[in-house]
C-alpha cells in the first residue's frame, strides 16, 4: 500500500474542510429561515394578543357600565 504525501493528505484535509462548511452554511441558511418564519409568527401573536388585550379592556368597561345601571336602579 502506498503512503499518501503531504500535499494529498493537506488536499484530502482541505477538501474536508470545504465539505464541512458548505455543511455549516447549509445549516445556517436553514436556521435563518427559521428565526425569519418564528419571528413573523410572533409579530402575529402579538397582535392577536393586543387585540384580544383591547377586546378584554373594552368588555371590563361595558361590565362597569352594566354594574353602574344596576346600582342606579337599585338607589
Amino acid at each position: 500500500m502506498e503512503e499518501k504525501t503531504s500535499l494529498e493528505l493537506l488536499s484530502e484535509k482541505i477538501s474536508a474542510i470545504l465539505h464541512k462548511l458548505e455543511s455549516l452554511k447549509d445549516e445556517n441558511e436553514i436556521l435563518r429561515n427559521e428565526v425569519v418564519t418564528l419571528k413573523a409568527e410572533k409579530e402575529i401573536k402579538d397582535q392577536e394578543i393586543e387585540k384580544l388585550t383591547d377586546l378584554n379592556a373594552q368588555k371590563d368597561q361595558e361590565i362597569d357600565e352594566i354594574v353602574n345601571k344596576i346600582e342606579s336602579i337599585l338607589d
